[in-house]
């Protein structure tokens, strides 16, 4: 006897899940800058460049489920990654400003929002790519068992 929970696929629901926050992501940025007229600094369009194909790759990657996905997905999500991770810290004066290439047009420090009071759109682009990066990993690891 079958149940519905058997017919699950843990590794489509990982694929599905990194699909869902990528697409979230790259809709959050679109409402950010286009709804809210935030500009992006430079560090957000390297970061939306790597995201953007994400939803893509990942979408693709879901119907059949193809694991295969995640060779293409992860070079991007572990790049966007390094991307946030960088942003974030420039953010947060870890890294001088200096070290920063958004020298000309909008400051990679411009403060817009903090969700919750302490989540500014840097750290939210950096959990993200956590979580996608974390699936696609457990994902890749359960291929090689």
């Amino acid at each position: 006897m079958t149940t519905a929970d058997d017919s699950l696929d843990p590794d489509w629901m990982l694929l599905f899940g990194a699909w869902l926050i990528t697409t979230l992501a790259a809709l959050g940025s679109l409402f950010f800058s286009e709804v809210m007229e935030f500009a992006p600094c430079s560090l957000c369009w390297y970061q939306r460049i790597f995201m953007y194909p994400l939803v893509i790759v990942l979408g693709v990657g879901l119907f059949p489920v193809d694991r295969g996905a995640v060779r293409f997905g992860l070079p991007l999500a572990i790049g966007g990654w390094l991307t946030a991770a960088y942003h974030t810290l420039l953010y947060e004066g870890v890294i001088p400003e200096s070290a920063s290439p958004c020298q000309m047009g909008v400051s990679c420090k411009e403060e817009y929002i903090e969700v919750l009071g302490f989540l500014s759109i840097p750290a939210l682009s950096l959990l993200a790519f956590t979580a996608v990066v974390g699936a696609l990993l457990v994902v890749r690891r359960r291929q090689k068992t």
